[in-house]
């Protein structure tokens, strides 16, 4: 059987209450949402937390609302939440196209935004997404509310920029007009980890790139972001040769790993048709 070590158990009724037993129990607690990552890592006793902080009652971080400015989308909304939020499906599509292929409905309706962006698993769907989009990650502890581009949030594989006392509550997206956007992964089953998926967000003036966003899932891309071929793609014609050029150099920089996915050149090698193909649909979105 696997059996997580023992721990105690608090269940917040306030984010107040939740950053308090935060700053008593520090680095031997864990907050506890949905619980798709966290409670199997304690089974195979990758984590023993010693006391886990439950934040299911804390509805005020649940909502999604969007505004002529900012997608607002609360840590505690479930993936089928946001799946079904026609406002950011019609701002974002990538983050649609993404919650499409994240695990399963059961898994959707259960697991949180929040705690998939917390968890930093290089092989996560959602953090890809946000990275494109230039998405603001916002953190609330005992000083205060502070606001961390999510390109700087991931520290590193399992890592972010949440400390032991603070709480992520809720991502924040600018909306940009003339902006279109997309995902496209490869997995080997339906709702499994990709093999390697691409998130694209495009800013185009008439058949300019003014800005581009490319997200990287799965293939060892430094915060998920591949910037030499966003670089390549400010300022030049958002053209099919130039999506396939750029698709390239993000083969090039990214850092796969052999697994038992596949090996490091079949990665690159979808890494490059993923990157062209959400450039693609990216741009007939915002053309639209």
């Amino acid at each position: 059987m696997q059996v997580p070590a023992p721990f105690e158990y608090e269940r917040a009724g306030s984010v107040e209450h939740a950053l308090t037993l935060l700053a008593k129990y520090g680095q031997a607690a864990r907050v506890i949402a949905g619980g798709h990552s966290l409670i199997p890592m304690m089974k195979l006793r990758l984590a023993a937390p010693e006391v886990l902080v439950d934040i299911n009652e804390l509805t005020e971080l649940s909502g999604i609302d969007a505004s002529a400015e900012t997608l607002r989308v609360g840590a505690l909304a479930r993936h089928a939440d946001l799946l079904s939020s026609a406002a950011a499906g019609a701002l974002f599509p990538v983050l649609h196209d993404a919650e499409r292929v994240v695990a399963d409905p059961i898994v959707r309706n259960r697991g949180t935004v929040g705690g998939s962006l917390c968890q930093a698993d290089p092989s996560e769907d959602l953090s890809a997404a946000f990275a494109a989009v230039r998405a603001e990650a916002v953190i609330r502890g005992p000083d205060g509310e502070r606001a961390v581009p999510v390109r700087e949030f991931f520290r590193g594989p399992y890592e972010t920029a949440v400390g032991p006392a603070e709480l992520l509550t809720e991502i924040r997206v600018p909306v940009v007009p003339g902006a279109g956007s997309a995902y496209a992964k490869v997995g080997r089953r339906a709702g499994d980890w990709a093999v390697a998926a691409a998130a694209a967000a495009l800013t185009l003036e008439g058949g300019t790139v003014v800005e581009a966003g490319i997200g990287l899932t799965a293939v060892g891309a430094p915060r998920f972001v591949a910037a030499e071929a966003e670089d390549f793609l400010r300022g030049g014609a958002a053209t099919a040769e130039r999506f396939a050029k750029a698709g390239a150099i993000a083969a090039e920089h990214c850092r796969p790993a052999a697994d038992q996915r596949g090996p490091v050149d079949y990665k690159r090698h979808l890494v490059a048709t993923l990157t062209t193909r959400a450039l693609a649909l990216a741009k007939t979105r915002a053309e639209a």
